[in-house]
């Protein structure tokens, strides 16, 4: 019966351990005593006749759950206070850690304000700038368009005097004579002359060492050009291609006829063309007509090759007054050598005084050198009061001296 009083109570306090093992101690402690009691109680009751080692075993175990309820409640009442300090740390922390972090939120908003402000200060002042210069822009472009307009009028203006043909002459005359007149001395050319024959050319160029002059003529025919130009049909263009053959072919007949005369004028003239580009179009589209110029000894000239060709006339005319002013180069020439001969005699001379200055200046120095060490030996004598010892000194210097 004891066995098995035992092996219940050994259930009971297995099941009792697991009980207290998934509850909270507190409700686990209070628990196990009421079962305690409760068991006590039922084993008292049913073991009535139980010996005094049984009550003191008994009385033991119940004194060691005594014990373990009040160490699971000092070990709880510690546990709590240790968790009210952690509590109070971990509130500390948080709230220092949370101070920070509003510190550090200040600062980077502060940062923020203030980058944000420098940001739009450099935004404002960049639009500004920008705002400035597309102003200055607009006005550039507002002039350019102003000179495209004022180019616009003055292209139909020149289309206007191309179209007419007095008006055309003076513009080709013009260009003409603004190349001849920033080249050439003013005597080297002249405007409109009058030839033996009565014809009077746009201008003639006087080469040295020749009476014979060169003529240019500068009234060249544009309306067929300018007939080609607007052609549209392939006849319209033939047509006005045949007007350029027979209207620049005439010209340069009568520029032969006119302005070559023999003796008076070279054996070359020059037909000048005021265009580049119709210039061009002569070459590469009416060579018939260059060669019709080459031999009638008419040369075709653009500005371009006209400025080339009168720089060479000015080199020329250099080359001629230098050839002119060879003797008087001469005659400067051998009194500049006459110069430099007399200036190296007198170099020479010049050099034999420094020489004689030297030797004085070294005998000078010679005796600035005796009287100096007689300085230093009368300075390094001594004089004593003793007569005796002063007569020598003395009749020495008296024997130097002499």
């Amino acid at each position: 019966m004891v066995e098995t009083y035992s092996e219940r109570l050994t259930h009971w306090l297995a099941a009792l351990r697991e009980t207290l093992n998934a509850v909270d101690p507190l409700i686990a402690v209070g628990a196990a005593l009421l079962v305690f009691v409760i068991v006590v109680v039922w084993v008292s009751l049913k073991r009535g006749q139980q010996s005094a080692l049984a009550a003191a075993e008994l009385a033991e175990i119940k004194g060691r759950l005594t014990a373990m309820s009040e160490i699971a409640v000092r070990r709880e009442t510690e546990q709590a206070r240790v968790l009210d300090v952690r509590v109070e740390e971990i509130s500390g922390r948080l709230s220092e850690r949370v101070d920070a972090l509003s510190r550090r939120m200040a600062d980077s908003l502060d940062t923020v304000s203030h980058r944000l402000g420098d940001n739009l200060a450099e935004a404002g002042r960049r639009t500004t700038e920008s705002l400035s210069n597309l102003n200055e822009r607009l006005a550039v472009i507002a002039e350019a368009r102003q000179s495209l307009a004022n180019l616009s009028s003055e292209v139909t203006s020149l289309t206007g005097v191309l179209a007419d043909k007095q008006a055309r002459g003076a513009f080709g005359q013009l260009r003409m004579e603004t190349i001849i007149r920033d080249a050439l001395p003013s005597g080297a050319y002249e405007f409109q002359p009058t030839l033996s024959n009565g014809k009077r050319p746009d201008c003639v160029i006087r080469l040295p060492n020749t009476p014979a002059v060169l003529v240019i003529d500068s009234k060249f025919p544009l309306e067929g050009f300018e007939a080609l130009r607007i052609a549209i049909t392939p006849e319209a263009a033939k047509s006005a291609r045949d007007a350029i053959r027979a209207a620049v072919g005439k010209h340069i007949d009568d520029i032969a006829g006119k302005y070559l005369i023999a003796g008076e004028t070279q054996d070359t003239a020059l037909m000048f063309v005021p265009s580049e580009s119709v210039y061009g179009d002569l070459h590469e589209h009416f060579a018939d007509l260059v060669q019709r110029a080459h031999r009638a000894r008419v040369v075709i000239v653009a500005p371009n090759v006209l400025m080339l060709a009168v720089q060479t006339v000015q080199a020329v005319i250099k080359d001629a007054k230098m050839r002119d002013q060879a003797g008087l180069i001469q005659r400067e020439v051998g009194l500049l050598l006459g110069d430099v001969a007399r200036l190296v005699e007198r170099v020479g001379e010049l050099e034999r005084h420094f020489g004689l200055s030297a030797k004085a200046l070294e005998k000078v120095t010679a005796s600035a050198g005796r009287i100096s060490g007689r300085g230093e030996r009368l300075t390094a004598l001594d004089l004593e009061d003793e007569s005796g010892a002063s007569s020598a000194p003395a009749a020495e210097l008296t024997a130097r001296a002499s």
